[in-house]
C-alpha cells in the first residue's frame, strides 16, 4: 500500500504540477489583494477537488457503460500522459495541463478565475482526471481507492499552499526555474507514462514482452 500512495503522490504532483501552475496564477491574479488570491486559489482548489472526486467515483462506470476495456483505456491514458510529459519538458502550452495563450487572455477579462482556468484545466485538467482512473486497480469500492483520495487530497493541500505563495515562489524561481521543474516533471512523467502503455499491452497481449 506504500508502494501504491508512494506511487500516487509522485504521478498527481508531477501531472498537476503546483510549482509551474503558480506563476501562471500570479499572473492571472496579479491586480487582486492576498486575501483576495487566497480565497480564489481557495475555491479553485475546492472545485478541482470535487471534480476529481466524482471522476474517481463514476470513472469506473463510466468506462464500463462505454465497454471500454481497462487495458485499452491504459494504452491510451499512457499515450496522453506522455503527451502532457513532451508539453512539460518543452514548456509549451496545449490545454492539456493547463489553460492556452487565449483562454488566459480570456480569463484575464473575468474577475473570477477559481473555476476557469484555475480548477479546470490547470488543476482538474485531462491529465489528471486520466491518472485517476488509470490508478485505480480493484475497483471503486476499495482500500486502493481511499489510499488514492488521501494522497489526492495531500496533493491538493500542496497545490492551494503553492498557489497562496505564488507570488512569493515566483520571485525566488523566476519563471526560468520553475520551467527547469517543469521539466524535470516531465521526463518523470514520460517514463510513467510509458508504463502505463507497457501495461496496457501486457494486458492485451499476454507475454508479448517475454517474445
Amino acid at each position: 500500500m506504500f508502494e501504491l500512495a508512494s506511487t500516487a503522490f509522485v504521478i498527481l504532483f508531477v501531472v498537476i504540477d503546483p510549482v509551474g501552475i503558480a506563476p501562471m496564477f500570479a499572473g492571472l491574479t496579479s491586480g487582486e489583494s492576498e486575501h483576495e488570491r487566497r480565497k480564489t486559489a481557495l475555491k479553485g482548489v475546492i472545485i478541482a477537488g470535487f471534480v476529481l472526486l466524482l471522476f474517481t467515483l463514476t470513472g469506473e462506470s463510466i468506462l464500463r457503460y462505454l465497454n471500454i476495456h481497462t487495458a485499452s483505456f491504459s494504452i491510451a491514458g499512457g499515450i496522453l500522459l506522455f503527451l502532457l510529459a513532451i508539453d512539460m519538458v518543452l514548456v509549451r502550452e496545449s490545454g492539456l495541463r493547463s489553460a492556452t495563450i487565449r483562454e488566459q487572455a480570456e480569463a484575464k477579462t473575468k474577475t473570477d478565475i477559481s473555476v476557469f482556468p484555475l480548477a479546470i484545466p490547470m488543476i482538474a485538467g485531462p491529465g489528471s482526471l486520466t491518472t485517476i482512473l488509470l490508478l485505480q486497480d480493484k475497483g471503486v469500492y476499495s482500500l486502493e481507492t481511499v489510499i488514492i483520495l488521501g494522497v489526492l487530497f495531500v496533493v491538493l493541500v500542496l497545490t492551494y499552499l503553492m498557489l497562496v505563495l505564488a507570488v512569493k515562489i515566483t520571485s525566488i524561481f523566476g519563471e526560468t526555474g520553475a520551467n527547469v521543474v517543469t521539466r524535470l516533471f516531465g521526463i518523470i512523467l514520460a517514463a510513467l507514462a510509458t508504463q502505463f502503455i507497457l501495461n496496457g499491452l501486457t494486458q492485451t497481449f499476454p507475454g508479448w514482452a517475454g517474445n
